[in-house]
């Protein structure tokens, strides 16, 4: 078979990267396929190629922007279908396809173990099969009992169990991963007054977004006290980081909301409605994407605060995109730390190197070079105005999935830019530019090194 064989020989040239982001391309691909399929619309519903392509890529990056309602558009074999691909852009396609290949008793080399690293942004080749595993087992423990939650209380909800078991194992599949895909039709706002759906859809968003090294640290802490071991546990420089920023978000993003709208969306709300939609909003700006109310009635200040939070995103090795949890906190502790006069930026007993400083303002500036110049293409190609686009941007990179209602109505070439977006902020900053990066070079020699004048 020469056409395969020269294939193959063509994916033996790919760098890690380039391969990572081909597996990407072939999952969307899968994706669109899969869902351009009638038997899995509903009935007289219809998608047309770039609607059908634009879905695929929500999917795959877990953003969760639509256009067109996908409780109307796909019948219940389309929302498990739909279900899964949201599992296979969550969790990582390098996570699934190592299951897979142990399933069917193949042995993971060395090529294999260098697209693991990439996808999961770790430093070294030891230990990711089982790193792999455990965030697999990890994942489909959460989605388990969210789903036995959901699935029962909702009995209260809808008339057969049939429909409450679907609508508890997506609801469950769609917060985990953080996709803000949803199948009622209006996102959360049905359960606006039940506070116990948010808690539990909170908790889900938290702990598909928090970073799946701190699930296992946490794991391996709760294991060990369950087998009696008394040694201190040790958190990681990196667990202990962007746990602190991550929740620290949701506390001043919660803390904005309520503040900003007090006088506005709250004005006639009581305290505890204020609090939880509040405290809903700005976990979902992790890169929940669910919502329990239209973001069209937030004022100004608002939807521009949770455009910055979207665009920070969820923690690295997560399911969620943007510029990340710890690249914010290194930008945010450097500037302290340059304002103080220190040379290095130390914390909790650590110093961080200046390779991690520069690679963060690398994907920063890189970021929002990206989102001003889709904002800016944008509000030439679309009708809308600058923050709508602005909010839809943000949305997008971030893989986070709110809206202002503006992308259905998109053009073409919105569209492609908007899916793009999505897919950036799926693979990240810098598995984009290694895309274009050509094989690193060493300096051979070095010129005279000369200050120029900053700010």
């Amino acid at each position: 078979m020469p056409f395969f064989s020269k294939q193959f020989k063509l994916a033996k040239q790919l760098s890690t990267v380039q391969l990572i982001v081909l597996f990407y391309v072939v999952a969307v691909a899968f994706s669109t396929i899969v869902l351009s399929m009638p038997f899995f619309k509903a009935e007289g519903a219809s998608l047309s190629f770039i609607d059908t392509l634009f879905t695929a890529i929500s999917a795959i990056s877990v953003t969760g922007l639509t256009v067109a309602s996908t409780a109307e558009t796909f019948n219940a074999a389309g929302h498990i279908a739909l279900a899964f691909i949201l599992q296979f852009g969550g969790i990582g396609i390098m996570t699934l396809g190592t299951f897979i290949y142990i399933l069917f008793g193949k042995k993971i080399g060395i090529r294999a173990r260098q697209l693991i690293r990439q996808d999961q942004n770790r430093t070294t080749l030891s230990g990711l099969v089982k790193l792999m595993l455990k965030i697999l087992q990890l994942i489909l423990i959460i989605e388990l009992i969210g789903t036995v939650i959901l699935s029962t209380y909702f009995l209260s909800y809808y008339d057969t169990w049939t429909e409450a078991l679907i609508q508890g194992f997506f609801g469950a599949v769609s917060a985990t991963t953080n996709a803000g895909f949803d199948i009622t039709g209006n996102s959360l706002i049905p359960f606006a007054d039940d506070y116990f759906v948010q808690f539990i859809n909170i908790v889900l968003l938290i702990l598909g977004a928090i970073g799946f090294p701190v699930l296992i640290e946490i794991q391996d802490l709760i294991r060990g006290k369950e087998h009696g071991i008394n040694e201190k546990h040790a958190f990681s420089l990196f667990t202990k980081l962007t746990t602190i920023t991550f929740f620290g978000l949701i506390v001043v993003g919660g803390v904005l909301i309520f503040l900003f709208e007090r006088t506005h969306f709250f004005a006639d709300k009581s305290w505890h409605e204020s609090f939880f939609y509040s405290l809903f909003q700005s976990a979902t700006t992790r890169n929940g994407g669910l919502a329990t109310m239209d973001m069209n009635q937030f004022s100004v200040p608002t939807l521009l605060m949770m455009s910055g939070l979207m665009f920070i995103g969820a923690s690295p090795s997560s399911v969620g995109g943007g510029i990340r949890t710890t690249t914010f906190a290194i930008m945010l502790l450097s500037i302290f730390s340059y304002a103080k006069g220190n040379e290095t930026i130390k914390v909790f007993g650590r110093q961080i190197s200046q390779v991690d400083i520069m690679r963060s303002y690398i994907v920063i500036t890189t970021a929002a070079m990206l989102c001003i110049a889709s904002t800016i293409v944008l509000t030439v190609t679309e009708d809308f105005s600058a923050l709508a686009i602005l909010f839809e941007v943000a949305s997008a990179f971030g893989t986070t999935g709110l809206s202002l209602g503006i992308t259905p109505e998109l053009s073409v070439v919105g569209k492609f830019i908007i899916m793009f977006l999505m897919f950036v902020g799926r693979i990240g900053i810098f598995s984009f530019l290694f895309i274009i990066r050509g094989k690193e070079k060493k300096d051979v020699f070095r010129y005279p090194t000369e200050k120029i004048i900053i700010g």
